[in-house]
This record gives structure tokens, sequence and C-alpha cells, in this order.
């Protein structure tokens, strides 16, 4: 840890909130405070974080670290954006919830605003339909809120038994939340075991195979759940032409295609979501995490004939559509497009990339992924080293595979500070395959 990054670090303060006087020692005190009031869902907190700004977060030590990781591809706008902090604190001044009886400004505000964001990114013309996608309409899309990934993908599973049939396809090291049906859908035998039986009629194929989805995928199909880049899954992207073959099978059967664009969605790939660069338009796309730039907002998002499945009484979520959560993402979208982050994203990830391979180290095997979400693929089984040794060199990313170092950092994120990550690098990992080695 660089003596810079050792700065003076002031904590939040409020009459309610503990006194925290940031000084050496205190993540471990405050680690074993954790470990003996939380549960044991996630082990023992690598750090304990008092303050963010931009990209950078600071611990209760004090010392500071490059944010690569931004909250699992959470933290859009980076931390303590003033954009989410003006809106936020706007709206928790003026209103902080109602129940779902009633509706507020920031909820229909928000609907709407993802309504053009999709319809844009889907080519539907606002005013009249799509030449591609003739029998959905612009205007024929509807928005229901929630509060995580996990509660959106439930909402498009529930919506998929609409149909009037049961059968779901999804794909093998696929994540889409580890409530019990998204578990369903989730295919990582480790993390499903233990819950079994879980809703059923759902099969899984190879991701990518084109033949195994065609064999899958038939009259008695509901849906087929997919992400463009599977995140957990290792950061991988769905080869060329799969998604437009999955959209093809889906349309052929009556079946719907179900696009889970929560890590992938809102900016991450340089583009609205990761669909468009297959030139397809889906029935359902469900969407969290950067949306709300840190605060718990989740949309399950459905087009055409699917819009209109879910009726008064069909489903229901107490928090979601709140009017803070709402603020907080309508900020968000703002702030990208008034700021150019889509390009910036595509440049920043770009240069990062390249960097990344320019080092060519010999524990460096490649980078997939598009955008801000990259996966450094290695030629050893050392992720989880080269994550605790990234962390102590002060910077935040996260061993996704053995092999694979996942990269999900702000869409703020500079050229400067991508450039401060590559240099750094090659000292992580050299240190990394000494340890191995010795």
């Amino acid at each position: 840890m660089t003596s810079e990054s050792m700065d003076i670090v002031t904590s939040a303060h409020a009459d309610a909130l503990p006194d925290l006087h940031v000084q050496s020692g205190q993540s471990a005190a405050w680690t074993e405070r954790y470990t003996t009031s939380l549960m044991n869902t996630f082990g023992p907190p690598k750090r304990v974080f008092v303050r963010g700004e931009g990209a950078y977060v600071w611990d209760a030590d004090g010392r500071r670290y490059l944010d690569m990781f931004a909250g699992i591809a959470v933290n859009a706008l980076g931390h303590a954006h003033p954009l989410i902090v003006q809106a936020v604190t706007a709206q928790l001044t003026t209103l902080g919830h109602v129940s779902n009886f009633f509706a507020t400004v920031p909820q229909v505000a928000l609907a709407e605003r993802l309504i053009g964001i999709v319809a844009e990114a889907a080519g539907l013309d606002v005013a009249g339909r799509d030449s591609a996608a003739p029998d959905i309409a612009a205007a024929d899309i509807r928005v229901f809120f929630c509060n995580s990934g996990a509660e959106a993908n439930e909402a498009a599973f529930k919506l998929s038994r609409l149909t009037g049939r049961t059968k779901v396809v999804a794909t093998e090291n696929g994540f889409h939340g580890r409530t019990m049906g998204a578990l369903a859908l989730t295919g990582k035998p480790a993390i499903r075991q233990p819950f079994l039986p879980l809703p059923g009629d759902v099969t899984f194929v190879p991701y990518g195979d084109i033949a195994a989805l065609e064999a899958a995928i038939d009259a008695d199909t509901a849906a087929f759940i997919v992400e463009p880049i599977q995140g957990e899954g290792g950061v991988r992207p769905a080869p060329p032409g799969y998604l437009a073959a999955a959209r093809e099978l889906t349309t052929r059967h009556g079946a719907l295609l179900i696009v889970d664009e929560v890590q992938t969605g809102i900016g991450r790939t340089g583009a609205w979501f990761g669909f468009q660069s297959a030139g397809i338009v889906p029935d359902v796309i469900s969407v969290a995490k950067g949306l709300g730039g840190g605060l718990p907002i989740g949309a399950t998002i459905a087009l055409g004939p699917a819009a209109h499945l879910l009726g008064p009484g069909s489903h229901g979520t107490t928090y979601g559509g709140n009017p803070i959560a709402c603020a907080a993402a309508l900020a968000v979208l703002y702030a990208i497009e008034r700021d150019g982050l889509l390009a910036k994203v595509d440049k920043v990830g770009t240069a990062l990339r390249e960097g990344i391979l320019a080092l060519d180290h010999p524990l460096i095997a490649g980078v997939r992924g598009e955008g801000l979400l990259l996966g450094l693929e290695l030629t050893a089984e050392v992720a989880p080293a080269v994550a605790d040794a990234a962390l102590d060199a002060g910077f935040i990313v996260n061993a996704v595979r053995a092999d694979t170092v996942r990269l999900a950092p702000p869409l703020i994120l500079t050229e400067a500070q991508a450039a401060e990550f590559c240099q750094a690098l090659p000292a992580v990992l050299d240190l990394v395959a000494k340890e191995e080695t010795s």
C-alpha cells in the first residue's frame, strides 16, 4: 500500500450511526464484530469499508483502493456520485415510501424512461412499429419494479407460467439468482444441490450450443432464459449467432425469450443492453445492479403480448417502485446520457483490455467480455490468490472462477485509472507466481 493511499478519511456521521475514528486496526475490530453478529453466508469480509468517492473506496484503517469491481457491477457511477446524492436526498425529504396501492412520480417517470431506452435499443420507433419485429408496438412495453436481479428473474419466471406452459430452458453455468425460483433457473449444481427439490420443469443446455438449444426448445416450452454474457460463469460472451438462433427458435415454437441483463445491462457493455450486439428483440428483459447505482432496485421489462401476462393479484412486492430507489435510477440514466458514458465505457474498456494484453505476462492467457465487464483469463488456477494480492496492493477485483479474474469497474473509470491498474498488475501476478512455485 503506497503512502498516497493512506488518506485521512472522515466516516459518515449522524446521531443514529456508530462513531468510527478511522485508524489502523479498526478493520480487524469491525470484522470480528461482523463474524459474531451476521449469518455466515459470505464468509469473513476481506475489508471493512467506510467511505467511497468516484472509483475509490477507503477502509476503516484509512487505506485507499481502486474499485475495479463496483460492488459486483452495481455502482455504475462509482461512489457518492453527486447526481445520485442529490436525487436521493431530494426525494427522501419529499416522500420516502408509499404502498403499491398508490403511485409516485419517480416510479412512473422511471418506467417511461426505461420503455424509451428499451424501444431505442430494440430498434422500435416510439411513434410506430419496428420492421424487424413487426408484431411489437413500441408503445406496447410494460415494466414491473422490484428490488434485485433475483426478484426480476422471479417475476420473469412467474410470467412464463402464464403462457399456459411450464417448461423453461436455461443454460449450464448460467446464474439468475439465489431465491428458490431464480435458483431453479441457475445452472450451477454446487449451489443448487443443497436446496433440492427446486421448482421444476427446467431443462439445462450447454451455453452457446445452438444444436442443443434446437433440441430442447419445443412446443411445450414456455421460455428460454439466457445471459448475453455469463457473468458468474466466468465472463463468457455468447458465441456469434447464438442469441439470434435463440430468438428464431423461441419465435418458431411460440416461447418467450427472456434475456437476463442484470449484470450486462444499463451500459456495462458499452451499449444500454448486451442483446443489442446480436440485433434481436427479446420478449422479457431483467435488469438490476447498475440501474440503481448502489440503491436496491430491479425491473422486469416485457414487450408485446408478454407485457400483459401479469395482472392484478398475480404478482407484487412491498418495496418495488420505491420512490427513493427510482429517483436514484433516474439519476443513473440521466448521467449515462449526459456524460456520454456508453461511448466512454467502450473506449476505456478497450484501453483496459489492450493494456492487460500488452503486458504479455506468462500468467495471462487472454481477456474475455465486452466494455467494462471483462474476464482476465489466467494460465493457472490462481485467481483467488491474484484477487487477494491485488487487494493488498490497493485494487478490488473478483476471482469469479479458479482461472478467471472478473473486472467490472464503475462506468466512470478513467483511462488513467485503467492504466494505474495495468501498471500494478505485473507485480501482483509476479507475487502470485512466486508463491505458487515456492
